[in-house]
């Protein structure tokens, strides 16, 4: 088998100097069961592994598939080694959230890559109650910061293969590989789906020039345009009858000429002002280069597959374990004390990183549920002239030229948070973060002035260069964010000798009106192994003032968790509180050296 298969780099339609891939993610629906649904869906996996040359993954072995199986204790994944480098992890169980809740099952191949890693992740979760989920992420992990990699994932083959086989759906519309073209008698339904409250992908309409005819720009053109949207979007070409119902039936929303319209979830047909979010991609731009159009085509879903919270199901699927080698307890009796202590470090910074991928997912969810908030909350405000086009049209909601009621999208007023922000309310009643926080490191760089007890010590350009790395949107900057509104508040508290403790505690105890940063990731210091390393010792050594040492360097073991993984970012510092009266921020940056990135 050869590495460059999964994907195929030919596939790769645009390239970007550095950084890492756009990751592909799908997520439908089947009416399937759920021991259906993840039978055909190993049937079509262990289909495509054979078709690109590795090994077939043997049954599981009395693998419980129904989701009223009774709940079995957490166990790690399994894993297979299917060929050369090729790793295949599988694990099934109860939801988060106790019995009754509902079962997954979860698939997970890597595969080498020029540069990395090729990630292909297949989850498969069912409810108590409600459809069976089906997941697909794609995602290649480059190790080196000069290589060259396509800037996003090619939708995978296996997509192609488990769209038909499961019978996928979004709402009220089927998940078809390729347009459909309709006619004047089917843009009735057109508009239902647009309107359908269930819907979350985006839906890509085509219209027909007037000088061509339809079967030679469907070939052509919109199919080649449509070549990566399998999964992330329905797509659909109007003939000529069909347009002109359509355009008459939403005047604000209309497509002709040749153009292709991207229709995001939640359609409001008597707002103008709701016209203008759903983008449009001109004939002009479409014919000067197919290819490139192409990729800004698929550009928006990307970013909505990106963003979408995850139905609750797929959010309640725990992050995977893998067990470790079998023979690491016998070579750890082997070993010395000193191998001992280390391997011992090993499992518990493990179980760390676990822990904090699990967080990370789960604080991932509340900036997705934010962003969607916060779009909602601004779409509720009307634009000049929709007082007037909902007299026209009767109200609010509106009925189309088919009699169909047309639901206007929801929104959620955000409430005014303890100093004037306004912020979502979590799950305890804080803000998961501010509305007006910095969406990027660059931007949270020019506004430290605003914590007046916080001194950045550090090197910038470190800082700067998350902007090009971080897979979660702005997430990463917010999330630090969070911490340094913390550190000022704990801060100020700290001068006036009322803070009662160390960070740590002031954040298990955190004052009423007083921004909350979770606990779990505000850590007081390196592990021993770490802080006995000469070379991941001299790493935290970082810059503070004269007053503060006369050497200019100080160990900042206290930190931050932005995020969890080997690389996700940490905000070290450095408590002088109770000598100079401020606190010292020597690094914003990637994971530093420890046993779990060495």
């Amino acid at each position: 088998m050869t590495s460059d298969r999964f994907p195929s780099p030919a596939r790769a339609e645009l390239f970007a100097p550095r950084g890492p891939a756009t990751p592909y993610r799908m997520t439908v629906t089947t009416a399937l069961p759920h021991a259906d649904a993840v039978a055909l869906a190993d049937q079509g996996l262990g289909a495509w592994l054979k078709q690109e040359g590795c090994e077939e993954p043997p049954p599981a072995v009395r693998e419980p598939v129904g989701p009223d199986t009774p709940d079995a204790p957490d166990t790690p994944a399994e894993r297979l080694r299917l060929g050369d480098r090729v790793l295949f992890d599988r694990d099934h169980g109860p939801l988060r959230g106790g019995p009754g809740t509902g079962r997954y099952h979860r698939r997970r191949l890597r595969t080498p890559a020029p540069h990395g890693t090729h990630q292909l992740t297949l989850t498969i979760a069912t409810g108590a109650e409600g459809p069976t989920w089906v997941r697909l992420e794609a995602e290649t992990h480059t190790t080196g910061s000069g290589v060259r990699t396509p800037c996003r994932v090619p939708v995978p083959e296996l997509a192609r293969t488990l769209l038909p086989l499961l019978d996928a759906t979004d709402g009220p519309a089927a998940v078809h590989l390729s347009p459909q073209v309709l006619t004047a008698g089917q843009v009735g339904g057109l508009i239902d789906e647009l309107c359908d409250p269930e819907r979350r992908l985006p839906t890509v309409v085509a219209s027909v020039p007037v000088n061509l005819g339809l079967d030679q720009w469907l070939a052509d053109v919109v199919r080649p345009l449509c070549h990566q949207l399998p999964g992330l979007a329905t797509a659909y070409v109007l003939d000529p009858g069909a347009r002109t119902e359509f355009n008459v039936a939403l005047e604000y929303h209309t497509v002709y000429g040749g153009a292709v319209r991207t229709y995001l979830p939640e359609v409001d047909p008597a707002s103008r002002q709701d016209g203008a979010r759903h983008p449009v991609l001109a004939r002009q731009r479409i014919e000067e280069d197919i290819r490139r159009a192409a990729g800004l085509l698929a550009r928006e879903p990307r970013r909505l597959a990106a963003e979408q919270p995850l139905p609750p199901p797929l959010a309640a699927v725990p992050v995977l374990r893998v067990a470790p080698p079998s023979g690491a307890r016998a070579d750890a009796d082997r070993a010395a004390a000193d191998a001992r202590a280390e391997l011992a470090a090993l499992v518990r910074e493990e179980r760390q990183d676990r822990a904090e991928q699990q967080a990370r997912a789960d604080e991932l969810e509340l900036v997705r549920h934010s962003l969607r908030r916060e779009r909602r909350r601004d779409r509720r405000r009307p634009a000049p002239g929709d007082e007037q086009a909902g007299a026209r049209h009767g109200g609010a909601p509106v009925r189309g030229m088919t009699g169909r009621l047309c639901a206007g999208p929801g929104g959620a007023v955000l409430p005014t948070m303890p100093g004037g922000h306004s912020g979502p309310v979590g799950p305890a009643g804080s803000p998961s973060h501010w509305i007006d926080a910095p969406g990027t490191f660059t931007e949270l760089m020019t506004r430290l002035g605003e914590f007046p007890l916080l001194s950045f010590t550090g090197d910038q350009k470190t800082t700067l260069a998350l902007d090009g790395l971080q897979c979660a949107g702005a997430s990463w900057a917010r999330l630090t964010w969070d911490g340094l509104t913390a550190l000022q508040e704990y801060a100020e508290a700290a001068v006036r000798g009322e803070a009662g403790g160390d960070f740590k505690q002031w954040c298990e105890r955190t004052p009423a009106g007083c921004h909350r940063f979770p606990p779990r990731k505000a850590v007081r210091g390196e592990s021993r192994t770490v802080f006995s390393h000469t070379k991941w010792k001299r790493e935290r050594m970082l810059p503070v003032p004269e007053c503060v040492d006369v050497s200019r360097r100080a160990f900042m073991g206290a930190h931050l968790r932005i995020g969890g993984g080997r690389t996700a970012p940490r905000l070290h510092y450095l408590d002088d509180c109770s000598g100079s009266g401020r606190i010292y921020v020597g690094y914003i940056g990637l994971h530093l050296t420890n046993t779990r990135t060495n």
